[in-house]
């Protein structure tokens, strides 16, 4: 008789969990407590870490789950209502064609969360969000919250099939399951958050789900980095990067120090602005495909921003800082290092969680290079350069209009030879207290937005007060 294969066993395994959830279910109630769900790596997850400081501050008790690859902000680790709970990230997984490959991994992804989910205390809330991988997360915290009565929440962050269409075209079997996947499911969840009004307009006419936009919002820390703040970060990141290091030696009192960007005097100890400094242009990235860095690698590669300086244009030297991980950094690293330049220096450093908003509130521009594959999400990155009231210069997309206004707290650009533009003019004259950039900067100084815990008690606490 021929092997019956692993599935009966797998099966045996869901069938002793769903067993285990009923028995639980006798246990006391769960109100009060909240699960925050990530299929994904908290650490890079900051929406969802600020949820649960949202849920925290409002006295619930929050399980946030996901992986543990990079560490989350110290204010989640510090917070007595939240309690990480790790899952384990899948390996060895290469047995096969690739299309089996998936297939078992969504199946053994399946049962791996529900089963953390099930060994969490009872929540009475499920709040997961909704960015790739959307399968299997979304079936599953819908049958963890059935089995608990829990509410599911789905924070739509993006689709899952858009992403998916990115490297398998729209067209693509498995794009259009997973695409009939998130309609069916994202049906069956309780409540929906959503990041922009085009998503919403979008999950109603094509989904027929209900959302409730919630934009993403700076938390606190994103603001100003006062000057000896600024110089502490430059002194620290100069030990290992040297674009922050002084580029000229200058004779300095005993006791002075020096950045590429700031002086501390050796007397007095007060902190300046060093004279002759370069711009620092800041660049945050997951280094994938939804980001086009070929923009700014073009901006530059090209030799027109040094050929104005030689040409005497009052053009700063640029300091370029382009943070984050992701699989396609080696890639670009390696392009980066083929590039040669007197005015220019770039770095690609990987930021601490604390020292991420201290550079970002010292920076001059902001770039960002994301391009969203739906056309219906904003990038988070530029909502905290706004809170540090940084200027922008993005590439265009569909509802990038929602977030950036152009020629008011920012430009937009569609190709790099825009860009290239843009730099020369906002640069010009540097670091004058006048021109474009300083009234961008000004701008966001007087337009006094909204911060994530405002936001989210307008909008998600009522959410959930009146349906307890």
């Amino acid at each position: 008789m021929a092997a019956a294969g692993p599935w009966p066993g797998l099966w045996a395994v869901v069938a002793a969990l769903l067993l285990l959830l009923l028995w639980r279910r006798r246990r006391a109630g769960g109100a009060g407590r909240v699960c925050v769900a990530v299929l994904g790596d908290l650490g890079r997850s900051p929406r969802m870490q600020y949820h649960a400081l949202a849920l925290a501050r409002h006295g619930r008790e929050v399980a946030l789950l996901g992986y543990l690859r990079d560490r989350p902000h110290r204010d989640v680790l510090r917070c007595q209502n939240i309690r990480l709970v790790p899952v384990a990230e899948l390996s060895g997984l290469r047995v096969g064609p690739k299309l089996l490959q998936y297939v078992l991994k969504v199946l053994v992804q399946s049962v791996q969360l529900l089963y953390t989910l099930l060994r969490i205390d009872q929540p009475s809330y499920i709040l997961l969000q909704q960015n790739p991988p959307g399968l299997p997360s979304i079936a599953v915290a819908w049958v963890a919250g059935l089995c608990w009565g829990s509410k599911l929440i789905i924070d739509w962050h993006n689709y899952g099939y858009t992403i998916m269409s990115l490297s398998h075209g729209r067209s693509h079997p498995l794009v259009l399951v997973a695409k009939w996947y998130e309609k069916l499911f994202g049906r069956l969840s309780d409540y929906n958050l959503c990041v922009t009004d085009a998503m919403k307009k979008d999950l109603w006419v094509n989904f027929k789900i209900k959302a409730v936009t919630l934009y993403d919002r700076p938390a606190s820390y994103f603001k100003e980095t006062p000057l000896d703040l600024q110089h502490n970060l430059f002194m620290k990141l100069a030990k290992d990067y040297e674009p922050f290091r002084p580029r000229y030696y200058r004779a300095v009192s005993p006791g002075a120090e020096s950045s590429a960007f700031t002086r501390r005097d050796g007397s007095s100890g007060s902190v300046l602005k060093a004279r002759g400094r370069p711009a620092l242009l800041i660049s945050s990235t997951s280094w994938t495909a939804r980001w086009d860095l070929s923009a700014l690698t073009s901006v530059l590669s090209s030799p027109d921003y040094e050929r104005f300086i030689e040409e005497g244009a009052e053009l700063p030297a640029l300091v370029c800082v382009i943070t984050g991980k992701g699989p396609l950094k080696d890639y670009y690293n390696g392009l980066i290092q083929k590039l040669h330049f007197k005015h220019i220096q770039i770095c690609t450093p990987w930021l601490e969680a604390e020292d991420y908003p201290l550079l970002l509130g010292s920076a001059d521009l902001g770039v960002c290079l994301h391009k969203s594959s739906s056309g219906l999400d904003l990038p988070m990155k530029v909502v905290d350069m706004f809170g540090c009231c940084l200027p922008v210069c993005a590439i265009h997309f569909e509802c990038l209009h929602e977030l950036v206004k152009h020629n008011e707290n920012g430009l937009i650009f569609r190709d790099s030879q825009e860009l290239a533009k843009q730099l020369k003019m906002l640069f010009l004259d540097f670091p004058s207290l006048e021109g474009k950039l300083a009234s961008f900067r000004e701008n966001l100084r007087m337009s006094r937005q909204l911060r994530w815990d405002q936001s989210w008690d307008q909008t998600v606490l009522p959410l959930l007060d009146n349906r307890e």
